[in-house]
Order: C-alpha cells, then sequence, then structure tokens
C-alpha cells in the first residue's frame, strides 16, 4: 500500500513561530470583508491556538501580511497549484503536520461559524478524540437562517448517507468546523495526502473514515448563521454544486477514493 505524500505547490508566509500544541488551519478564496473581520474576532484565541491561513489563491487584497500580523495569524499559505478546497486542506494539513501541531482544527472563511466555540474542540481533542464534528443540529447546536434547500439536503440525504457509509450516526455532514488528531491524521489507512482529493472529497471521506477504523469520533454542538440578506457565503452553488457533492458520495460508497 502506498504511502506518498501529495500536496499542492504552495508559498509559505511564517510570520510566527510554531507556539501551541494545535493549529486551526483556515480555507478560504476571495473572501474579502467576511475573512478580515473573523480574523479580527479571533484575536480571542490566537493565544491558545496557531491561526493558519491555507489560501486557494485570493486576489481580493484581503490577506495583506501587516493585517495577518497585526492580528497574530501564525502562517499565510497560498496554494499555486490546481485544486479547489480539498487541495488546499491537504496544502494545510500537511504544512500544520510538517510544523509538529499534535491536532487540527479547521473553520470556514466566511463568517458563518463561532470562532470563539474552538476551545470546544482542542478539549476534545485533550480528552484524545481523532475526529470531532461540529454540529447546529444536536442539542446546543443553532442553526440561524440556514436556506431551506440545503437544510433539506443535509438533513434527507448527505448526513443520512454518510452515516450509513461511516456505521456513525451524523447530524451535520457539510459542516467545515472540525477536528482532526494527529493519530488519525498519519495513520497509514487513511492516507489523505493524495491528489484524488481536489474538491469537497476529503471532507465526507474523512468523515466515513474515521468510525470505519474505530477511531474516537464524536459532534459537538456549534452555532452556524447565514446572512438574512445577500448572497449566500458558500462555493457549492446552484444544481452543478449540490450534483457534484452527490457524485463523491456516490464514488465514496463504491470504495473510489480508498488508498490503494
Amino acid at each position: 500500500m502506498s504511502n506518498s505524500i501529495q500536496v499542492p505547490k504552495f508559498l509559505v508566509k511564517e510570520f510566527y513561530p510554531k507556539r501551541t500544541k494545535y493549529c486551526v488551519c483556515i480555507p478560504v478564496i476571495n473572501e474579502g470583508e467576511k475573512i478580515k473581520k473573523q480574523l479580527i474576532e479571533m484575536r480571542n484565541v490566537s493565544s491558545i491556538i496557531d491561526i493558519i491561513i491555507c489560501d486557494g489563491g485570493s486576489n481580493d487584497k484581503s490577506l495583506q501580511d501587516s493585517f495577518l500580523i497585526n492580528n497574530n495569524i501564525s502562517v499565510l499559505l497560498t496554494k499555486i497549484d490546481k485544486g479547489k478546497l480539498s487541495s488546499q486542506l491537504r496544502m494545510g494539513y500537511n504544512y500544520a503536520l510538517e510544523r509538529g501541531y499534535e491536532g487540527i482544527i479547521t473553520i470556514d472563511g466566511n463568517g458563518k461559524d463561532n470562532v470563539n466555540e474552538i476551545p470546544k474542540f482542542i478539549k476534545e481533542l485533550e480528552n484524545g478524540y481523532d475526529f470531532i464534528q461540529g454540529s447546529r443540529f444536536i442539542k446546543g447546536g443553532k442553526a440561524l437562517n440556514t436556506p431551506l434547500v440545503r437544510l433539506l439536503a443535509i438533513k434527507l440525504i448527505h448526513a443520512p448517507f454518510i452515516s450509513i457509509l461511516s456505521g456513525f450516526h451524523y447530524t451535520d455532514t457539510t459542516n467545515g468546523f472540525r477536528g482532526y488528531s494527529k493519530l488519525y491524521l498519519t495513520d497509514c489507512r487513511v492516507q489523505p495526502f493524495r491528489d484524488i482529493f481536489s474538491t469537497y472529497e476529503l471532507l465526507a471521506y474523512l468523515s466515513v473514515k474515521a468510525p470505519k477504523l474505530k477511531f474516537k469520533v464524536k459532534e459537538v454542538p456549534v452555532e452556524r448563521k447565514y446572512p438574512t440578506g445577500g448572497l449566500i457565503p458558500t462555493k457549492i452553488k446552484g444544481l452543478k454544486g449540490n450534483l457534484n457533492l452527490l457524485v463523491i458520495l456516490i464514488l465514496l460508497a463504491f470504495g473510489k477514493y480508498e488508498p490503494k
């Protein structure tokens, strides 16, 4: 079984040295004022967790060095290769593991999540959990202004499908607010650093693989808030975007993403 590391080409700007046991990776691309507002809010947690930006190639000038330094951002990674979200995550996760972090938390960069809930994920990593999924639908969670189509797709299709494949009852499988242990990401039976993970495949794959391999998995309650007006902050848009997610689920069921 091959265990070679495949990550996209990227540039690195290290503003601060490694200071904490865990890091939070934030995948972004052209999030404008949303990411700037979020990073200002994250100053509250920057003393307990290193913040790594995983940029897909933004050109909106939202990630200026001076702004990042002033807001205690540890590292800016900029992908200069093909691929979308999964490529950004492979870039960030591999860099974080090579830098020596014992666990990685991810949160989207579009302002929908409550950044003050990051300590919940740190706590569960400390408790020995290997995959922690944030859920707006369990007790203590909040789903605010979720578009009806998105709500129905999660509850009726995506979450049940992932739950059946994994053997673990998930409620919020498209939520990018998650935590992973180093133990899980480096297990030779997982191998997340493969080019087959380019768009949204990696999130679904890691959700299924953890319970199947008997890693410690749990959901924690989180808040996810969509704006009441304007465009919905998401990269999954229209019929094509949702069909792509469905295709990923089907390929996942047929073992397309299993290590060879």
